[in-house]
């Protein structure tokens, strides 16, 4: 028997929909939604797009293997990726042909090999904005390419470097890659390594600021390791009282000059020595063969502007 003609189109009509993918992950360009952020990774592939990322506290990580991918918290601060770890590196692991991240908090970043990081950074351009790099081992980490350049802008590290091998982690540490830019990030509460560690041959490392009060076995602020050129500047540093090495706050290619350094300007910087900071310290410590400008820098007492090593 034949169903009546408007019976047939009521039953077509009141039929329950499929189901909806649904997930935080959310790729901006096409309303994909996926549960898994790996999942959203692939389905983008080698094209160029956004993943959003609603708020929540994930044990996601993610391996990008091509394309161009921002990964965006829909809200700053709160896409929180804790304990977080693919193949063993990091949160992210990037080797596309870039990527950028912004407002992401990564947390809790521990490996075996004492190198886990929120992004390990193999290949392409990296932009870091707006993010939090907490009690980990390292925040970011890189490989070698020479073409590429990471930026770092209005992120804070803290609470990083903890390292069982005893190799020692940083809050960031730049392979040979072409250039290392950070702008008006905090860096504090170290707890190992070097604050920023880095072989890219140019820098730009501007309006920063590096609280060693809180820190324990701590390094260099900042330490380029084979000599850089470019520019530090406008950044403030407190010498804090736990070290393990606290004769100098930036170095100048303590690991030998692989990188020319005669155009590195250093000025404008301000730095003092925590209260219970018993030893007398150089701001700049130069182990390079070239002539490093130092100019304009407010030290305090006990500060010596620079050394030849």
């Amino acid at each position: 028997m034949r169903l009546p003609i408007l019976l047939t189109a009521l039953l077509l009509t009141t039929a329950p929909a499929l189901p909806q993918v649904q997930g935080p992950f959310t790729i901006q360009e096409t309303g994909q939604r996926f549960a898994s952020l790996q999942d959203a990774v692939s389905a983008i592939g080698d094209r160029r797009a956004t993943i959003r990322i609603a708020p929540g506290r994930y044990g996601e990580c993610a391996v990008q293997e091509a394309g161009e991918i921002a990964f965006v918290s829909e809200v700053p601060g709160k896409a929180v990726f804790d304990q977080a770890i693919c193949e063993g590196k990091a949160t992210l692991v990037l080797r596309g042909r870039g990527a950028s991240v912004d407002g992401i908090v990564f947390m809790r970043t521990f490996v075996q090999d004492g190198n886990g990081a929120g992004i390990r950074l193999e290949t392409g351009n990296l932009t870091v904005s707006n993010a939090m790099f907490i009690d980990g081992q390292c925040g970011i980490l890189t490989a070698s390419d020479p073409r590429g350049t990471l930026t770092v802008e209005r992120s804070t590290f803290a609470g990083l470097g903890k390292d069982p091998t005893g190799n020692g982690a940083h809050s960031i540490y730049v392979g040979a890659y072409g250039r290392l830019r950070v702008f008006q990030s905090r860096f504090e509460r170290g707890t190992g390594g070097h604050y920023v560690k880095t072989r890219a041959p140019q820098v730009e490392i501007i309006d920063n600021s590096f609280d060693d009060s809180q820190g324990m076995h701590t390094n260099y602020s900042i330490d380029l390791s084979n000599g850089a050129s470019g520019r530090i500047a406008g950044n403030s540093f407190e010498q804090g009282p736990n070290k393990d090495n606290y004769s100098t706050m930036i170095s100048v290619a303590p690991e030998g000059p692989k990188n020319s350094s005669a155009g590195l300007v250093i000025e404008g910087n301000k730095a003092w020595l925590h209260p219970r900071f018993d030893h007398r310290t150089t701001f700049v410590g130069n182990w390079s063969r070239d002539s490093v400008t130092v100019r304009g820098n407010d030290l305090a007492e006990g500060i010596a502007p620079i050394a030849r090593r």
